[in-house]
C-alpha cells in the first residue's frame, strides 16, 4: 500500500494506491500555514490515512508528499512555496523524524504530471511523452519521458509559465516581462476581468458564450495563451500528450474545445503546425481525479527505517 499526500495552498488530500495501483481511501483537509502548520498537516492527513487503511506509517510500501514551491527531490528541502509561508524548509526530514520512515517529497506540479501518466498507463494507453500543464492561479508543467520525471540540472524543468511571450506585457511575479503565466492562468484572468462572481473563469467563459464582446476577447486571449503553452511543450520536447489539469481544468469541454480550436487555427496557416497535429495531443484530466496525491504516491518509491 502507497501513501501520497498533495499540500495546496489551502486543502490537503491523501490517497492510498494498492499494489495494483488502483486507488483507494481518499481524504481532504484544510492545510495549515507556516513551517510548522505545514508539519502539523502532514502528520495529521498521515495519521488519519493511517486509521482508514488500519496500517502503522511504518508498514507503507512508501510515502510521497507533493508540494508547491522549489523543491529538492534529493534533499525534501522546499523553498519558495509563498502560498504556505515556506521557504527554506526541510520537510522530508522532518516528518520522516517525527514517523520513523523515509518520506520522498516533490514538486506537486511534477508529481501531479505521474499521476496523469498514471491515470493512462491504467486505461492502456501510457504515452511514450506526456506533459501535464497545470492551469491554476499560475501555470507550470510536469514532464513524463519513459516513465520518469524530467527535473533538469536545478529542477525546474516544466516551469514554462516563466518564458516571456509578449516583450510589453504585463510585469510577472517572477521580474520578468509578459510572461506566459501573465496571459493563460487563473491570476492572469482575475485581473483582466474582474467580477464579484466567486469563479471569475467559469463567470468569463459563461458570458462569452452569451456575446459579451469584452468577455469573448479576454477568454480568446487566455485560451490563445492555452494554446501556445501546448505549442512551446509540443516544440520543446515533443510530447505525445499534454494532459490539462489544475483548478482551471473544471472548464471541461468549454477549456479543452477553445484550446483546440486555436490550434487549429494556428495549423490551418501553417503546413508545419498541421503536420504536427496538436489539437488531437490535447486532453482534460477527468473531474475528481486527485493527479497530484496519485503522483506523490508513486514518487514516494520504497520507504525504509531511519536509525
Amino acid at each position: 500500500m502507497r501513501l501520497g499526500i498533495d499540500i495546496g495552498g489551502t486543502k490537503t488530500a491523501g490517497v492510498l494506491l494498492d499494489a495494483d495501483g488502483r486507488i483507494g481511501e481518499q481524504i481532504r483537509m484544510p492545510t495549515g500555514f507556516g513551517a510548522d502548520d505545514v508539519v502539523a498537516t502532514a502528520l495529521l492527513a498521515v495519521e488519519r490515512m493511517s486509521e482508514l487503511a488500519g496500517l502503522e506509517a511504518t508498514a507503507f510500501g512508501s510515502i510521497g508528499i507533493g508540494i508547491p514551491g522549489a523543491v529538492d527531490a534529493r534533499t525534501g528541502r522546499v523553498q519558495h512555496a509563498v502560498n504556505l509561508g515556506l521557504d527554506g524548509l526541510d520537510l522530508g526530514d522532518r516528518i520522516a523524524d517525527r514517523l520513523g520512515v523515509a518520506v520522498r517529497i516533490e514538486n506537486d506540479v511534477k508529481a501531479a504530471a505521474l499521476g496523469a501518466h498514471h491515470l493512462l498507463a491504467g486505461a492502456g494507453g501510457a504515452p511514450h511523452a506526456m506533459a501535464f500543464l497545470n492551469l491554476g492561479t499560475g501555470l507550470a508543467a510536469g514532464i513524463v519521458l519513459d516513465g520518469a520525471l524530467l527535473r533538469g540540472d536545478r529542477g525546474i524543468a516544466g516551469e514554462i509559465g516563466h518564458i516571456p511571450v509578449d516583450p510589453a506585457g504585463e510585469r510577472c511575479s517572477c521580474g520578468q516581462q509578459g510572461c506566459l503565466e501573465t496571459i493563460a492562468s487563473g491570476s492572469s484572468i482575475t485581473r483582466a476581468w474582474p467580477t464579484r462572481h466567486p469563479l471569475p473563469a467559469l463567470d468569463l467563459f459563461e458570458r462569452a458564450a452569451d456575446g459579451d464582446l469584452r468577455a469573448v476577447e479576454v477568454r480568446d486571449r487566455f485560451l490563445t495563451g492555452v494554446a501556445s503553452a501546448v505549442r512551446i511543450l509540443v516544440l520543446t520536447t515533443d510530447v505525445d500528450t499534454v494532459v490539462i489539469g489544475g483548478g482551471l481544468s473544471a472548464l471541461g469541454d468549454r477549456l479543452e474545445e477553445g484550446v483546440r480550436r486555436v490550434l487549429d487555427e494556428w495549423s490551418a496557416v501553417s503546413p508545419f503546425l498541421a503536420s504536427l497535429d496538436l489539437s488531437s495531443r490535447v486532453q482534460i484530466v477527468p473531474p475528481g481525479f486527485p493527479a497530484a496525491a496519485v503522483g506523490a504516491a508513486l514518487v514516494g518509491e520504497v520507504a525504509w527505517q531511519r536509525s
